[in-house]
Parts: C-alpha cells; sequence; structure tokens
C-alpha cells in the first residue's frame, strides 16, 4: 500500500539520467490524482507482455512493434519511480512489486527473442528457445541476488554506474535499431553469453555483502553487549 498522496510535488535534486528526468516532468501533474506509483509499475508490465508476445511471433514487423513496446515499456519503469519520490508514496511492497515487474519483463524479454530466432534460424546448434531461457533466467538471478544485496546493503548497493545520463539498462532502447537491423540473432547469442557472466559477478557481489552484513551484525551485538555491561 502506499503512503498519502500530497497536493503538492516535493521538491528533490534531478535525476541523474535523461529518461528518469523526462519521467518526472510528465509525472508531476498526477502528483495528488488517484493515480499511484503501482499503477505505472502495471502499466509497465502489461506494455512489457505485450512486447514480448510480438517479439515472439515471428514476424519481422511485429518484432520490430514488440521491441519498440519494449523500449517504451523501459522508460515507463522510471515513471513509478519519479511519481512515488516525488508524491511521498515510496513503500517496501510498491518497491519489491517494481522489481518484480522488471524481472518478469526482461526474461519474457529474451524468452520471446529466443522464440523469434527459433523461427528464423531453426538448425542452430543450441536451440534459439535454450538461448532465451538461459538469458532468462541469468537475468532473474540477477534481480533477485540484486534484491537480497539491496535488503542488507539499502539501495545504494545495488545502485547502477551512470555516464552522461545514461545507465547499463537504458540498452534497450537501441533494442528497434537492433530489430530493424535484423540483428536480433547476435543479440540473443551476446545476451546467453554476457547475461551468466554478469550473473557470476553478481554472485561474487552478494557474497561480499553476506560477508559485510555478518560482520556489521557482530559488531552491532559485540556492542550491544558492552552497552549492557556498563549499564549493569
Amino acid at each position: 500500500m502506499n503512503k498519502a498522496r500530497n497536493a503538492q510535488p516535493h521538491t528533490l535534486p534531478e535525476p541523474p539520467t535523461w529518461d528518469a528526468r523526462l519521467a518526472r516532468r510528465l509525472v508531476t501533474p498526477l502528483v495528488g490524482t488517484p493515480i499511484t506509483p503501482n499503477h505505472l509499475t502495471t502499466l509497465r508490465l502489461l506494455i512489457g507482455f505485450a512486447g514480448a508476445y510480438y517479439l515472439s511471433v515471428g514476424s519481422f514487423w511485429l518484432c520490430s512493434l514488440g521491441a519498440l513496446l519494449i523500449a517504451f515499456s523501459n522508460f515507463v519503469d522510471h515513471t513509478d519511480g519519479e511519481l512515488a519520490r516525488i508524491s511521498g508514496q515510496s513503500s517496501k511492497i510498491g518497491h519489491f512489486y517494481d522489481l518484480a515487474c522488471d524481472s518478469v519483463v526482461t526474461v519474457l524479454l529474451f524468452v520471446g527473442l529466443g522464440f523469434y530466432v527459433s523461427v528464423h534460424h531453426p538448425s542452430m546448434i543450441v536451440p534459439a528457445e535454450w538461448l532465451g531461457g538461459i538469458a532468462g533466467v541469468a537475468v532473474a538471478l540477477i534481480f533477485f541476488l540484486r534484491m537480497r544485496i539491496e535488503s542488507m546493503a539499502g539501495k545504494s548497493g545495488t545502485k547502477q554506474a551512470s555516464m552522461a545520463g545514461f545507465e547499463t539498462e537504458d540498452i534497450l532502447y537501441l533494442l528497434p535499431v537492433v530489430t530493424l537491423l535484423n540483428g536480433m540473432t547476435p543479440f540473443l547469442v551476446a545476451a546467453s553469453i554476457g547475461a551468466p557472466l554478469f550473473a557470476v559477478w553478481v554472485v561474487v557481489d552478494y557474497q561480499r555483502a553476506l560477508r559485510r552484513f555478518a560482520r556489521a551484525t557482530a559488531r552491532a551485538k559485540d556492542a550491544d553487549g558492552q552497552d549492557l555491561q556498563a549499564v549493569q
């Protein structure tokens, strides 16, 4: 459940990325209305579902439409967070819902790509559906571990690096270009290799976060014990 809506948007620093800045401008008029961040998250999920479906059909033009919808879904993903921040409606449940939708849409994206490529390249050494599944499972693992790291280290522990106003995930905005250039097969192959490798890196990062969390917990217990002895 979201917190009570405020009639006036909060004054906050400008977001670091271009799409988040645009998203904030677009959702500012929604502050004080019945529309909540969860509504926008659901809209992002529905657009992502449609995009993944059109990707999987096998038609070039429908695949291009699906790629456009996926790119648009990626942009809409910024609107819920910006509305939550400027309206004071942030909540743990809403944040979890947002992460879950991110994971589902991204997994379906790669599975849809796998079905598209399988139609045009049915004799690949590794079936394209398997490549899409491998990339999808790796992405799902990445999202799960990032969520676990965030629960231990806070949002700063999973914050993506940005440069010149762009983040790593912004590569999805290039998906329509990749489709129009008929580059879906090399894109899928690269994702099936790159996503598992990145997942391995996140697993290592997760292990580090576990060790840091264990040390911090041990120090807190020691401090509590010393405080208790001092009181006694």
